[in-house]
This record gives C-alpha cells, sequence and structure tokens, in this order.
C-alpha cells in the first residue's frame, strides 16, 4: 500500500523516511521529493508498505506526530 507523508522536516532524506515508517512494518519502497534546483526535501514523501494492515497501523501511529518540529501528516496516496 502506497502512503504520502507531508509536511516532514526539510533537512529530511530516505533513510529517515523509511526508518520512520519501518517501525510498523515491511517498506518496500520510499521516495522523497526533492527540490530540482537545490536538491533538498520539499517536505514531503512517499512509503510503500508491503502489507496493507501495517500501513494503515502506521497511519493511525505517525498521522499528527512531531518530527522534529513539524507535525506531519500521514494517509493512503491517491
Amino acid at each position: 500500500m502506497k502512503l504520502i507523508a507531508l509536511n516532514l522536516p526539510r533537512d529530511f532524506d530516505e533513510q529517515s523516511l523509511e526508518n520512520l515508517f519501518k517501525a510498523h512494518g515491511t517498506v518496500t519502497a520510499c521516495t522523497l521529493v526533492l527540490d530540482d534546483k537545490s536538491g533538498t526535501s520539499k517536505g514531503f514523501g512517499f512509503v510503500e508498505m508491503e502489507l496493507a494492515d501495517d500501513a494503515m497501523i502506521a497511519v493511525e501511529k505517525l498521522h499528527g506526530t512531531r518530527v522534529n518540529k513539524n507535525k506531519i501528516r500521514v494517509k493512503p496516496a491517491p
């Protein structure tokens, strides 16, 4: 199941994003959206998890939590 994580810290990297989610299940893919010019995070990314049940647990556990000073949003990707 594919999830989108929004309002991530700008200094986040793909490994940090994967680590955030792998506590809740197996992550099969992880993509942080980067600015073309600066190469820094745009503050959101996509995570694919092996099992839909694990993905929904990750949404429940992570949505609304704080990462550094940012209150992140996590939901199923459209």
